[in-house]
C-alpha cells in the first residue's frame, strides 16, 4: 500500500470518526434547554465544522450542566429574616419567592453610588472602617494604581488581624497574577480566582464567569452593584475616560443574603466552609422601616432562571413607563418580544445603552435588535460621553433593579449575577433621578445599515447565543 492511499484512507476515517463524535453532541444539544436559536447555531457550528464545534462546545456548550450543578451547591439562601407578608408583596416579588427566594424586607439604609470617585471613597471607608471581617467578590481586578492601593490597603488589615477573603474571576482578572497576592497572603489573608482560564479546560467551563460584585464588611454593610476595582471604573480623583457606573451601600437584612451568597461561592472557589452567622443583620433606617429590597441570585448555582424571568415578567407587567439602562444588548427572542410588546400596549420604553461600548463584537450583534425596536418606537438614547457600564431597570416608578447583569443572553442565562430590586417609593425615586440627569448626557436616533453592515450584523446576529 502506498504512502498515499494510506493518507486517503486515514483522511477518509477522520471524517467519518469526526461526523460520529459530531452525531453524538448534536444529540446533546437537543437535549439541552435552551433557546431555539441557540440550539440552531450550535447545530449549525457543529456540522458545519466539527473539529472546530466539538472542542468549543466542550469549552463553551451545556447551560446548566449537571457536573457542574453538583460541584457548586445550590445557593439555598436562608429566610431568617422577615419578609413582607404575600398579599403586600408587589407582583415581580411573589414570582421570585415561587423560585425558593427570600421575600423583599423592609428595614434598609440604601445609598447610591453613582460615580467612580464616591465608590472609591465608600470602599476605602468599609476597608478601614472593618472590625472583624473584608469580603470582597468581583470580575474585574486590575493590578494598576486603584487595583495596586486596594490590594495594599487589604494586605495592611490583614495584618492587623482582620479577616479578609478576595475572590476574583479567572478571565475578568486574568491580569492580576499569585505574586501579586502574595504579600496579602502572607500577611494573613486568603485570595481565590474563579474558574481560572486555563485549569483542566475540559472539566471546567470556561465561558461561567463569576460577574457578582459583592463587597461585605463585618457582615453588616455591603456594596454591590456593577463596579469592578480598577482605574476605569474608580479612583480617589476625576479620570478622564472613566466609566460611568452604577453601584450602592446597603446596610439591613438583606446584606445577609449577599453575605450568604459570597460564602457559598467562597466555598466553592477555596474549599473552605465559612460558618453561617446565627442571624441576619437588624433592621435599620427611619422607624425601623427603611428601604424595601430583595437580593436575587442568578446562575448555574440558582435551579431556574430568576433574574430572566424577572425582567421579562416586568416588561409584560409594565403599563406607564420601562426605563433599562445596560452596557450591552443582545437579547433572545422572547425579551425582544417582550420590548415590543410593551411598546404597542402605549409603554413608554426608554433604551440607556453607550454609543460605543468596549466590546466591539457586541456592538455588531446589537444593531437589528436596536433597529428593530427603533421601529416600534422604542425610545433608544446613546450615551455619549464614553463608556457607560451600569445596569439598572425601573419600572412603573413601582419597581428599581440595580446590579451586576447586563441586558445580554450571557449575563442572563449563563454567568454568576446578583441583582438588587427595590420597591419603597423614595428610593425608587433616587435611581429615577439618576435616570434622568443620565438622559441629558445621550442623544437619540438609530442609524442605518448600508449593505456591508447589515450584512455581517446578520451574520453576528445569527451567532448571538453564543456570546
Amino acid at each position: 500500500m502506498g504512502m498515499e492511499t494510506l493518507w486517503t484512507i486515514l483522511a477518509h476515517l477522520a471524517i467519518i470518526v469526526g461526523f460520529l463524535i459530531a452525531f453524538l453532541f448534536i444529540a446533546h444539544v437537543i437535549r439541552q434547554k435552551r433557546s431555539p436559536s441557540g440550539t440552531i447555531a450550535w447545530l449549525l457550528v457543529i456540522l458545519l465544522m466539527p473539529y472546530i464545534g466539538v472542542p468549543l462546545y466542550l469549552l463553551l456548550g451545556g447551560r446548566k450542566m449537571k457536573r457542574r450543578r453538583d460541584r457548586k451547591s445550590h445557593l439555598e439562601l436562608r429566610k431568617a429574616h422577615v419578609a413582607l407578608p404575600s398579599q403586600e408583596a408587589h407582583v415581580i416579588d411573589r414570582l421570585l419567592r415561587s423560585y425558593e427566594l427570600p421575600g423583599a424586607a423592609a428595614g434598609h439604609r440604601l445609598h447610591l453610588c453613582t460615580d467612580g470617585e464616591e465608590c472609591y471613597a465608600r470602599l476605602v471607608e468599609m476597608i478601614e472602617g472593618a472590625k472583624d471581617s473584608i469580603h470582597i467578590a468581583t470580575y474585574v481586578f486590575h493590578p494598576d494604581a486603584v487595583g495596586l492601593d486596594v490590594l495594599e490597603r487589604l494586605t495592611r488589615r490583614a495584618a492587623e488581624g482582620v479577616q479578609v477573603r478576595l475572590l476574583v474571576d479567572g478571565v475578568g482578572s486574568h491580569t492580576l497574577k499569585r505574586r501579586r497576592l502574595k504579600p496579602l497572603i502572607a500577611a494573613g489573608g486568603k485570595a481565590c480566582h474563579f474558574n481560572p482560564m486555563f485549569y483542566r479546560p475540559l472539566r471546567n467551563r470556561m465561558d461561567l464567569r463569576n460577574h457578582r460584585k459583592i463587597v461585605v464588611v463585618d457582615g453588616r454593610t455591603v456594596m454591590a452593584g456593577g463596579t469592578n476595582i480598577a482605574e476605569e471604573y474608580i479612583g480617589p480623583t476625576p479620570q478622564k475616560g472613566r466609566w460611568t457606573d452604577l453601584s450602592f451601600l446597603l446596610e439591613g437584612p438583606e446584606v445577609g443574603v449577599y453575605a450568604e451568597i459570597f460564602r457559598l461561592d467562597w466555598e466553592f472557589v477555596s474549599g473552605e466552609a465559612l460558618p453561617a452567622p446565627e442571624a441576619f443583620p437588624p433592621p435599620v433606617g427611619r422607624d425601623g422601616f427603611g428601604a424595601i429590597v430583595q437580593v436575587v441570585p442568578s446562575g448555574p448555582d440558582v435551579p431556574g432562571d430568576p433574574l430572566y424571568d424577572a425582567f421579562v415578567s416586568a416588561l409584560f407587567e409594565a403599563q406607564r413607563h420601562v426605563w433599562v439602562v445596560t452596557p450591552y444588548f443582545v437579547p433572545d427572542d422572547t425579551l425582544i418580544h417582550a420590548f415590543r410588546l410593551a411598546r404597542h400596549r402605549g409603554v413608554d420604553v426608554r433604551l440607556y445603552i453607550p454609543r460605543k461600548s468596549n466590546q466591539r463584537l457586541t456592538n455588531w450583534a446589537r444593531g437589528p435588535y436596536l433597529r428593530e425596536l427603533d421601529a416600534v418606537g422604542v425610545n433608544i438614547q446613546f450615551y455619549t460621553p464614553g463608556m457607560m457600564h451600569a445596569k439598572a431597570m425601573l419600572v412603573d416608578d413601582a419597581l428599581a433593579v440595580i446590579g451586576s447583569a447586563n441586558m445580554d443572553i450571557r449575563s442572563l442565562l449563563l454567568n454568576y449575577e446578583v441583582a438588587m430590586f427595590i420597591y419603597s417609593e423614595e428610593d425608587i425615586q433616587a435611581v429615577r433621578a439618576w435616570m434622568e440627569a443620565l438622559h441629558h448626557q445621550t442623544e437619540q436616533g438609530v442609524k442605518k445599515a448600508g449593505p456591508v453592515r447589515d450584512l455581517l450584523e446578520g451574520v453576528v446576529r445569527m451567532l448571538s447565543p453564543l456570546l
